[in-house]
């Protein structure tokens, strides 16, 4: 072979070797720039998590903060180097290497010291490749391993288009004390409502079982979506009985972080008859009736969960009752609202009026039952006639204003879909929504909003009994194992006086909580008291002429129950005088006009 016979094919082979050697770093380029972007959001979830448990648990006394910072730190690990940051890296560490050996050294050791660099190199590549897998101490189950065999890209890849899956790819799947995540890249064809509808085919595809939870949201990035499987939980090791100790409504299942729910809010909680809706609320009931500037009111008519809470809360248990209980919160309200002083927007609670949590259970018996309770009335001319008095309008009252008042709504319902499950007027105030297992996606999109399926709030595909999805804004759709509080232990609970407008506490010198009872007779300073009884009286003294009881209702924007309720106060007390025909004046224009 003659001298340019060697150089052309020299020529050759370097042009072949900078062709792959180009190729090999384009793809390698790509890969890693793809798990940076599929990645580093991770890192930062991490960061938000570790935040969230050091905010819990600032002294680092528990796991969940170990555990934050151990997922952090391999979040961190598994974002690999930019190409061009990892050859420098090498490179560096080669001219380091040549730099002390080398010249130091004769020509034998010289090839033995670059059969160690090569060996060096391989070594590093091992490394990185081993530092880059799923570094967490979890073992899979035999299931696990199956379905992350599965997910695989290859294994994906080869059987996608035959289960009507072409154009879509998967990622590195994890396993994660919640399951197993893994990333689905998709083509122009595809979105990720679109791939959650072909929710049957991913499950052929993995052979997964029917049972098996699997939630499908929007990715990180565009052209992207999320796969998980739940098939593990991070409250798996969690004692869920509740204790004073442990007084959260439950435990996230995805960041194993405690759950609750502040007071204050305007609250709905759904589910279907078994999946725990009563034990759900239990916890929230103790916090609710706990503490000296706390009352709960409970409206049940199937009289069972009620009965519970008696010795600690004010039950209403019949219609004629929930009327006259919703009468008088509503003027409670009103009274409440009435002497608030300017410039403050909420009721400060006190021991005397305390905080009031006003819980409906089961809302669509409640409205049916308590919409029209007869009451006998007696008219101007001494007759008895029966008029019909309904609870929902003052409900709707304090759902609107009550929040200012420290008059808080909650409400329970089996049926959200089924008449007045939740009430037109009702539902738009609410502002935290606890849905257990209910039977359709039309109800859970009644209970969690319009956009709940798209946004991965799959309500009906929750395990049953005490799974709950918790939506107040904050929160990602992971559910929440909620706690077990016995019925025994409600009942072993310490005795609360109830609340009611006629009992006042007061404190002796002592500082131990004694009752008085506020006198049932009326004086002429009572009305300047009583929010509603002061409104109806002064539109009475303001009109022109006598005022029929109808008109007050339009006048004061009150209720009919509770213009009836003040009506009797001002005509009982002689404040207040009732004409011939019915119509209402006051007696001290009378008193004026004699004198």
């Amino acid at each position: 072979m003659s001298h340019g016979q060697v150089w052309r094919a020299h020529r050759q082979y370097a042009a072949t070797a900078a062709r792959w050697t180009a190729d090999v770093w384009r793809k390698e380029a790509d890969r890693r720039a793809a798990l940076r972007a599929q990645r580093k959001p991770l890192v930062a979830d991490a960061r938000a998590a570790l935040e969230r448990a050091r905010a819990v648990d600032p002294e680092g006394v528990t796991s969940l903060r170990h555990r934050a910072e151990r997922e952090l730190r391999t979040a961190q690990r598994r974002v690999p180097d930019p190409m061009w940051l990892f050859a420098t890296k090498t490179t560096a560490a080669l001219g380091i290497a040549g730099y002390v050996w080398l010249p130091q050294v004769p020509a034998r050791v010289w090839v033995w010291s670059a059969v160690a660099v090569v060996t060096a190199v391989t070594a590093l590549f091992v490394w990185v490749a081993v530092r880059e897998r799923d570094t967490s101490d979890l073992k899979p189950t035999a299931e696990e391993s199956a379905l992350l065999k599965r997910l695989q890209p290859q294994h994906w890849k080869e059987h996608a288009e035959q289960r009507g899956l072409a154009g879509t790819l998967t990622g590195r799947p994890k396993l994660t004390e919640a399951g197993i995540v893994v990333a689905v890249r998709l083509d122009g064809t595809w979105t990720a409502t679109k791939l959650r509808a072909a929710e049957d085919h991913i499950r052929a595809l993995l052979g997964a079982r029917t049972s098996l939870r699997m939630q499908i949201k929007a990715g990180k990035q565009g052209g992207w979506a999320e796969l998980i499987l739940r098939t593990r939980s991070a409250a798996d090791g969690d004692d869920l009985k509740w204790t004073p100790e442990r007084r959260s409504l439950g435990v996230d299942t995805v960041t194993g972080e405690q759950v609750t729910v502040p007071l204050g809010e305007r609250l709905l909680i759904a589910g279907r008859s078994g999946a725990g809706k009563s034990v759900a609320s239990r916890p929230l009931l103790y916090d609710a009736s706990e503490g000296a500037t706390n009352a709960l009111v409970i409206i049940d008519l199937k009289r069972v969960e009620g009965r519970l809470w008696d010795h600690r809360a004010r039950v209403a248990s019949t219609p004629r009752e929930v009327v006259d209980v919703v009468d008088e919160l509503e003027t409670e309200m009103l009274d409440r609202l009435s002497i608030l002083p300017k410039g403050q927007d909420t009721w400060t609670p006190t021991a005397d009026r305390p905080r009031i949590t006003v819980v409906v259970d089961e809302g669509a018996e409640v409205m049916t039952a308590a919409d029209k309770v007869p009451y006998e009335t007696e008219t101007s001319d001494g007759k008895t006639r029966t008029v019909n008095r309904s609870a929902l309008p003052g409900l709707e009252s304090i759902a609107r204003m009550g929040r200012a008042a420290c008059i808080d709504l909650w409400w329970m319902t089996q049926k959200p879909t089924i008449g007045d499950g939740i009430p037109k007027q009702i539902a738009p105030q609410i502002g935290v929504s606890i849905c257990l297992a209910v039977r359709t996606p039309a109800e859970a999109r009644v209970v969690l909003g319009e956009d709940a399926q798209a946004k991965g709030w799959n309500a009906d595909e929750l395990p049953v009994p005490g799974v709950a999805l918790v939506r107040d804004g904050k929160r990602k759709p992971d559910p929440v194992k909620v706690r077990y509080m016995d019925k025994a232990v409600v009942i072993a609970l310490p005795d609360r006086t109830p609340w009611s407008r006629t009992v006042a506490p007061t404190v002796e010198a002592a500082g131990a909580p004694t009752l008085t009872l506020v006198k049932d007779t009326v004086t002429e300073a009572a009305p300047a008291v009583d929010g509603a009884v002061a409104r109806v009286l002064k539109a009475i003294e303001t009109a022109d002429e006598p005022v029929a009881q109808k008109d007050l209702v339009t006048i004061t924007g009150l209720s009919k129950g509770a213009v009836s309720k003040a009506v009797k106060t001002l005509t009982t007390g002689g404040t207040v005088v009732r004409a011939l025909d019915g119509r209402l004046t006051t007696t001290r224009g009378d008193d004026t006009a004699a004198a």
